[in-house]
């Protein structure tokens, strides 16, 4: 089959994402959503580096609700329920980076209200993936559980090396580091948890433990040595690594944990954070033992254009076994495999 599809949004996943369409051998890219008004009128092609495919962005949700498509790959900064209804309701399936329907169960009821009834509405279907959430806490740990018959902890530690990034603002104004180590800011937390915990309670879900609740804390590190990175020097005594932990606790235990560990220099006072490069390390405590690392063997200056391809490649891929799944808010427990097209 062919697939229909609109690109909505093109941040750095978002632009991935439309390149990734626009090269599918199954899709046809038919619209293309944008916010900045300096990219309306443009051809899609332009902003995804790509041969010209005659696709005009728009920052018109009226005209693309018109416009006949199979899916939309909603990957917007925010999330806007009523612009997805729309969307649901004109017969267009969604896959989204957005982490909000990893776990419809724990929902907004109203909010999960008014989706159901946008997919009934147009016989569609919605999704949340991307590669963290959505592979690493989902489609990678279900097959690994399959593995045992008893869990008595799952962990999985996020590394993410941010020496090579060369993008002060962000890691000295908005993340926080090179400061002195105060207070964890709480709505780091929460933002984390939000997506985390919702990912984690549909595998918890699946495999049939109760979680008595969720626990969010934070953590900071400082450097024991100066360190020039890219964006800058972080002196010796200011914060160098933050560590975000989400817990899915049973009788007082965590059963299921995903930490994200950022950092910018690895030789910190915290000594037993065991910081790796970028990656993942997936760690399965129970009567089937398990330690899985995985590593992007990606050069330094490579890496900021690799990474988007982690999350918005998983988003195309899915296209098709959304488009193919039963109306509703779909998981990747009740989703056929995600396979890729090549």
């Amino acid at each position: 089959m062919r697939y229909r599809v609109i690109q909505w949004a093109t941040g750095n996943i978002g632009t991935r994402s439309l390149r990734a369409v626009i090269e599918h051998p199954d899709m046809d890219l038919v619209g293309l959503w944008v916010s900045n008004p300096d990219k309306v009128g443009r051809d899609a092609s332009e902003l995804a580096g790509t041969a010209p495919c005659g696709v005009i962005a728009t920052n018109s949700v009226d005209a693309l609700v018109a416009t006949e498509a199979d899916c939309v790959l909603y990957m917007r900064q925010g999330t806007d329920i009523g612009e997805l209804c729309r969307l649901l309701a004109s017969g267009k399936n969604v896959v989204t980076t957005r982490g909000d329907f990893h776990h419809p169960r724990s929902m907004d009821p109203d909010v999960r209200a008014q989706i159901e009834a946008a997919c009934a509405a147009g016989g569609t279907s919605i999704y949340s993936t991307g590669s963290s959430p959505g592979f690493v806490t989902e489609a990678l740990v279900l097959p690994l559980l399959s593995l045992s018959r008893r869990l008595d902890c799952l962990t999985i530690d996020e590394y993410a090396d941010m020496t090579s990034r060369n993008s002060p603002d962000l890691l000295f104004n908005v993340m926080g580091y090179g400061v002195s180590p105060g207070q964890f800011d709480q709505r780091k937390v929460d933002y984390v948890k939000h997506d985390f915990a919702g990912s984690l309670a549909q595998v918890a879900d699946a495999i049939g433990i109760e979680i008595d609740s969720w626990d969010a804390f934070g953590e900071l590190s400082a450097a024991r040595n100066r360190v020039e990175i890219a964006a800058g020097v972080i002196e010796a005594g200011t914060v160098a690594a933050q560590r975000i932990t989400i817990s899915g606790m049973k009788d007082g235990k965590p059963r299921l944990r995903f930490r994200a560990n950022w950092y910018c220099a690895t030789d910190i006072e915290d000594t037993d954070w065991n910081l790796r490069e970028s990656g993942w390390r997936v760690q399965v405590e129970g009567d089937t033992p398990l330690d899985v690392n995985i590593t992007f063997p990606v050069a330094p200056e490579d890496y900021a254009a690799f990474t988007p391809g982690l999350t918005g490649h998983r988003a195309v891929n899915a296209v098709a076994a959304v488009c193919e799944a039963a109306p509703g808010i779909r998981t990747t427990v009740d989703l056929p495999q995600v396979v890729a097209a090549l």
